[in-house]
């Protein structure tokens, strides 16, 4: 049996953007997205057309990582209770509901903060590991949601590009294949973009049946190559963000989990955000050709959280 290679060795040559913006940066490749490059990604706009690429919450079958629990929403008032005399309207007459939720942080569309994942027991930008203890005091999600992340985003449509309505499980992808996505869609991958990958496979997930999408589970997406991570770092790619779980296909070629994590991540600073909609969206790039737009999001301001959810914008 081969043995795994530690990300110690895999990773020895990768870039880093440590200590680029100081020793207190906790918002990473977001820092790229400067005033200039945000009226820059203006001028995307030009159909004036809106998608949320957020998934639902709470309807009991949401898309989340295997191992964590569905959201819980309940009703802590309603009618009913005006209705038994538990309560009265107020003055005036209005009566209202309330609710309440619990769930996983990560359980929908999120952005993860920059210390959700490290290894050598080093967060980005060198903070120790011991700093998420009962949550994290640096790289949590807070500073990402303060800051926002606005830009010009292209789309890869990398199922469409592989003829397919989603990719098969498993199926990996690399740099060549983005490039070559980006050029049969005549689209060009700026400095400074946000790139947002379409595999097809959340919008499968309420189509199929969840045994079997969870079966065997190990979702297509983007493969680590020391050629994709100098071409991140080189091209300031800012943001990642893909209609999978993990951004990536969980266990890399080399048997390692979670390289492009480690890699892009932990080492670049850049922002993820998972479990996208993207299929509407993709329908109406293929339909206009348009495959570059106004991107907006911004993460809930939980303090100290590994990630919290968002409802991205794209807007053409």
């Amino acid at each position: 049996m081969t043995e795994v290679p530690h990300l110690t060795d895999l990773l020895a040559d990768a870039p880093t953007n440590w200590g680029r913006w100081g020793t207190d940066d906790q918002v990473g490749a977001l820092n790229f997205l400067t005033a200039p490059r945000v009226l820059e990604a203006v001028r995307a706009v030009r159909s004036g057309k809106v998608f949320t690429l957020g998934t639902p919450v709470g309807t009991g079958n949401d898309p989340v990582w295997p191992g964590r629990a569905q959201a819980q929403r309940y009703n802590t008032q309603d009618k009913s209770e005006y209705l038994v005399g538990k309560r009265t309207a107020t003055a005036g007459g209005v009566e209202y509901a309330d609710d309440f939720i619990a769930m996983y942080l990560q359980g929908t569309t999120h952005y993860d903060g920059l210390g959700h994942v490290w290894f050598d027991d080093t967060l980005y930008n060198s903070y120790p590991a011991e700093t998420t203890t009962g949550g994290l005091t640096h790289n949590s999600v807070l500073p990402i949601a303060e800051r926002g992340v606005v830009g010009r985003a292209v789309l890869l449509d990398m199922a469409r590009h592989f003829g397919k309505d989603v990719l098969d499980k498993g199926q990996p992808f690399g740099l060549d294949d983005l490039l070559a996505c980006a050029a049969a869609q005549q689209v060009e991958i700026t400095k400074g973009s946000i790139l947002l990958i379409r595999t097809g496979m959340i919008g499968s997930f309420f189509t199929r049946d969840s045994a079997e999408y969870y079966a065997d589970y190990l979702e297509p997406g983007l493969e680590y190559s020391p050629e994709l991570g100098r071409w991140f770092h080189e091209m300031e790619i800012a943001s990642l963000a893909t209609d999978t779980m993990a951004n990536e296909c969980t266990v890399h070629s080399s048997g390692a989990a979670f390289v492009l994590h480690a890699a892009l991540m932990r080492n670049l600073g850049v922002a993820f955000a998972e479990i996208l909609s993207l299929d509407e969206l993709a329908s109406d790039c293929a339909e206009d050709g348009q495959y570059d737009f106004l991107y907006a999001a911004a993460p809930l301001k939980v303090a100290e959280a590994t990630g919290a959810p968002v409802n991205p914008l794209a807007i053409k």
